[in-house]
């Protein structure tokens, strides 16, 4: 079995934990409200535990691992190792004044994962922009907002493109819309270097850019932007990301993920081959 990250993302050990927790349930032939019976707790809060709704507490965890059965001392040392990790703050508890809960999950996520695609139709992705660059897009979004809260959030998004270059560094497949480039974003130069920043990145093994040329037409996400994170741990499925203004929507479930994933695919056969995105970048470039 797949082990989560040891210090790694606590929402994503959280989901972790509680679909453990909920396989020992069913093993054990034991129904939310028996299990909620051992805690003295309502059935609902038993499955918010087990949808990472809420922390667990580790008592708790102690006396559902016993209700359940398990009794080998290594296997109880084990999850409750994991509960504590999935309890402690993440390094991103450091920027929790400029970082929105809804996108805190997100950012636990990013960091998990194994396999990030996206597809941006706007500006270049967090994980790729450089420090102006950000500093415009941040501004845009945030007009009213202090020069030093901007100045955080710019930090925030530095420090996440970290994960890219840490030895197991998830792969980022990325698809943007010829707009990305077409829009200026805090004046020439900063958008010259951004596009020589982009062309770095496609250097590397690990990440790959797509460009959809005007010329290909509509194409099945003309709604907006989205990711979807893929995770080396079993009890993770697919989980599909789409933001708005005042927060993000969520979606593991199958059927769900399936139509993003199905929608990314074709974005992707659409698109300009992902060998040709540093010629591209420097066509653009040029233009500026």
């Amino acid at each position: 079995m797949a082990e989560a990250r040891s210090g790694g993302a606590p929402t994503v050990l959280r989901v972790v934990l509680g679909k453990r927790l909920q396989d020992l349930r069913e093993k054990a032939g034991l129904s939310y409200e028996q299990a909620a019976g051992a805690l003295d707790v309502t059935h609902a809060t038993v499955r918010r535990m087990e949808k990472a709704e809420v922390g667990l507490k580790i008592p708790y965890v102690e006396k559902l691992l016993a209700t359940y059965g398990v009794t080998d001392k290594e296997e109880i040392d084990g999850f409750l190792k994991l509960a504590r990790e999935a309890n402690r703050p993440g390094w991103w508890h450091n920027y929790r004044d400029v970082l929105p809960e809804w996108f805190s999950a997100y950012v636990s996520l990013e960091s998990e994962a194994n396999l990030i695609r996206g597809y941006q139709p706007h500006y270049v992705p967090g994980l790729l922009q450089t420090e102006e660059y950000a500093h415009a897009v941040l501004r845009a979004g945030m007009p009213h907002a202090a020069r030093e809260e901007i100045d955080r959030a710019v930090a925030l998004r530095l420090e996440r493109q970290s994960l890219l270059t840490r030895p197991d560094a998830p792969m980022l497949w990325v698809v943007m819309d010829e707009t990305v480039f077409r829009r200026p974003i805090g004046g020439p130069r900063v958008m010259r270097e951004q596009i020589a920043h982009l062309a770095e990145a496609t250097t590397r093994p690990n990440v790959r850019l797509q460009i959809i040329p005007f010329a290909a037409g509509p194409h099945p996400s003309m709604c907006g932007p989205f990711h979807i994170f893929r995770f080396p741990i079993p009890e993770l499925p697919d989980i599909a990301y789409a933001e708005n203004l005042v927060g993000a929507v969520y979606f593991d479930q199958r059927d769900d993920v399936s139509q993003y994933l199905e929608a990314l695919d074709r974005m992707c056969a659409q698109a300009a081959p992902a060998q040709t995105t540093e010629a591209l970048l420097g066509g653009f470039r040029k233009e500026i």
